[in-house]
């Protein structure tokens, strides 16, 4: 997921008044490039509602594209600006149309954080699955902490748990860059809390941050404070002990005990010479908890009567 800044948008050749910069005119490596950039895209990415309208009634072509293929609408949604994305899809701006870094009109939205360009694109058919794992709009929303974004598509039925392989599940991002109300909002929404970026968890990654307030909100919300990743490293494991979270874990634990963690799978066994009702039970734990051998005793022997 990229900034703003790779977009390649005219703000970072810009001089004062909007027009491109003597420095990168004068500059034949840059010729291609500023000759690439229209009006049309300087006039959405600014919010220049007037000029837009302006030239297309001048017959400027709206899905008019850069050679990193970003349109106008692009532009306008990576700006915030849902005015000028409002005029531009009614005169035929391809909603779905993806750059050459795959980012469409709606992962730009969930970059600016603009609600009102993500409910538009919407409405006007965007797709809520993004054509390339490289550019997922719920993770770049989770990411830059544009709660209401999260909020939003997850209400029109994002996948909150899509799980890209380099990225891991919107939460983990969410956890990962210590957004702490987006995570609220993803578990509020059902997000699985366990779910992470391969063995990694969402709690390794409020461990490894060292964040109280994520960390308490996890295991609030059920995380495993037992899992371990890929190092078979469990999240406080990654905390030194004595800090303010290495402590918190601590107090979790106590609550919190492995075999409660997992279910326990019960084997019955007969007992020989014993009558039915005298039991043996095997629970097994998993690998947290040796097994254990339990045996029920039947009412008979209870009330102190023998078989």
């Amino acid at each position: 997921m990229d900034d703003e800044g790779t977009n390649r948008s005219a703000s970072k050749l810009q001089g004062a008044g909007g027009q491109a910069s003597a420095t990168s005119l004068s500059n034949p490596l840059m010729r291609d490039f500023v000759s690439d950039w229209s009006p049309l895209h300087d006039a959405s990415i600014h919010g220049r509602l007037l000029t837009l309208k302006k030239l297309i009634k001048q017959g400027s072509d709206v899905n008019l594209v850069t050679a990193d293929q970003v349109s106008p609408l692009h532009e306008a949604c990576l700006g915030g600006h849902a005015a000028c994305a409002s005029v531009l899809l009614k005169h035929g701006a391809q909603v779905n149309g993806a750059t050459v870094d795959w980012h469409t009109p709606l992962f730009s939205a969930c970059v600016s954080g603009s609600v009102a360009c993500l409910n538009l694109l919407l409405q006007h058919g965007a797709s809520l699955h993004p054509p390339c794992d490289l550019a997922s709009p719920i993770h770049e929303a989770a990411k830059r902490g544009h709660v209401q974004c999260v909020e939003f598509l997850a209400s029109r039925g994002v996948n909150i748990d899509h799980n890209i392989k380099h990225l891991g599940t919107p939460l983990y991002v969410a956890c990962e860059n210590q957004q702490v109300n987006c995570a609220k909002k993803l578990l509020e929404s059902g997000a699985n809390v366990n779910s992470g970026k391969g063995l990694d968890s969402p709690l390794h990654a409020a461990a490894r941050n060292r964040s109280a307030e994520l960390v308490t909100l996890l295991i609030d919300f059920g995380a495993d404070i037992w899992v371990k990743n890929e190092e078979s490293k469990r999240p406080m494991e990654l905390v030194p002990p004595g800090s303010p979270v290495g402590r918190l874990f601590l107090q979790k634990e106590e609550t919190h005990p492995a075999a409660t963690n997992q279910s326990a799978v019960i084997t019955t066994l007969g007992c020989p010479g014993r009558s039915r009702g005298n039991i043996g039970c095997l629970i097994h734990a998993g690998a947290r908890m040796p097994k254990l051998r339990l045996f029920c005793l039947p009412p008979c022997l209870l009330s102190g009567s023998g078989p």
